[in-house]
């Protein structure tokens, strides 16, 4: 299992990361409502990995048959090495390449407010919100932690699914399983 899990887990945190890193410094002209689905199409397309690994792992080491506990172990290993790559990441673009990004954020937050015609203490209140945001992403232990929630409960749902999908049981006894050729006589 650790070779299939560190394959596709690097493959699909390498994918996250070159994703994250080619859409980024177009944030200024994607925007930031665009951008969160720029990004999450980015985490989903680097996730299909996990799908790929289960469905690797059951052909190659399961000789065709996976149990549903063994596929989800699978997925959410590869889903777990895909997170890391991915904060790991926005920390080296949070801190060193957009340590300007939290305050661009918040002007976005703020002017958002103020176009939806927010009254001047709603406009007060989302700075002083952003404000505070601000100085929990400025902890890196904070704003790794943040940053993990994002990408892992989109891992979690696909490995549950490709888990269902891709679960097959052995044959008992000379049991023939639904799509198998039948044993020539």
């Amino acid at each position: 299992m650790k070779k299939t899990v560190l394959i596709f887990g690097l493959i699909s945190g390498v994918t996250s990361s070159l994703l994250m890193l080619g859409t980024l410094p177009f944030i200024h002209r994607i925007g930031f409502d665009k951008g969160l689905v720029v990004g999450y199409t980015g985490i989903v397309l680097s996730f299909l990995l996990v799908f790929f690994g289960i469905r690797s792992y059951r052909e190659n080491v399961g000789n065709g048959s996976i149990t549903f506990g063994r596929a989800f172990a699978v997925g959410i290993l590869i889903t777990l090495i895909s997170c890391v790559f991915y904060v790991v990441t926005w920390e080296i673009i949070y801190f060193k390449l957009m340590p300007d990004f939290a305050e661009k954020f918040t002007s976005y937050a703020v002017e958002q407010v103020r176009a939806s015609g927010g009254s001047q203490q709603m406009i007060d209140a989302k700075i002083q919100e952003m404000k505070d945001l601000v100085v929990t992403l400025n902890n890196p232990l904070m704003n790794a932690a943040f940053t993990f929630i994002e990408p892992f409960p989109v891992g979690l749902v696909i490995t549950l699914i490709s888990a269902g999908i891709l679960r097959r049981r052995k044959p008992k006894n000379g049991e023939q399983l639904v799509g198998e050729p039948l044993p020539s006589s």
